[in-house]
C-alpha cells in the first residue's frame, strides 16, 4: 500500500488554463495535461530560478519530490511546443477546474 499524498503548498494560479498554438482551433489539437503543483515546480525553478532545495520548501515537500515534478513538467511542456499540442492546467486543489 502506498502512502498517502502530501498536500502541496502552491502560490501561483495562472489567469489562462489552456495554451496552444496559433492558428489552430483547440478542437483539432491533441491536449497535455499540466497539473498545477507541475506547473508551480516548473515556475519557482524556472521562471523564479529557485534551485531544487528552495523549491521544495516553497512547496513544503521534499527535493526528491520537486525532483520528480520538476522532470515531469519539462517533459510534458516539452512535448507540447515540439509536437504542438495544447496544454491544459488542472488546479488539484479545486478539484480539476
Amino acid at each position: 500500500m502506498s502512502r498517502p499524498r502530501l498536500r502541496r503548498r502552491i502560490c501561483f494560479s495562472p489567469r489562462a488554463k489552456f495554451y496552444k498554438p496559433r492558428g489552430i482551433p483547440l478542437r483539432q489539437l491533441d491536449i497535455v495535461t499540466l497539473f498545477s503543483d507541475e506547473l508551480e515546480a516548473f515556475r519557482l525553478i524556472d521562471h523564479q530560478g529557485l534551485d531544487q532545495e528552495g523549491a521544495a520548501k516553497q512547496m513544503q515537500v521534499s527535493r526528491i519530490t520537486v525532483q520528480r515534478i520538476y522532470k515531469l513538467a519539462r517533459k510534458k511542456i516539452a512535448k507540447a511546443l515540439v509536437e504542438g499540442k495544447a496544454i491544459k492546467i488542472i488546479n488539484l486543489e479545486k478539484g480539476g477546474e
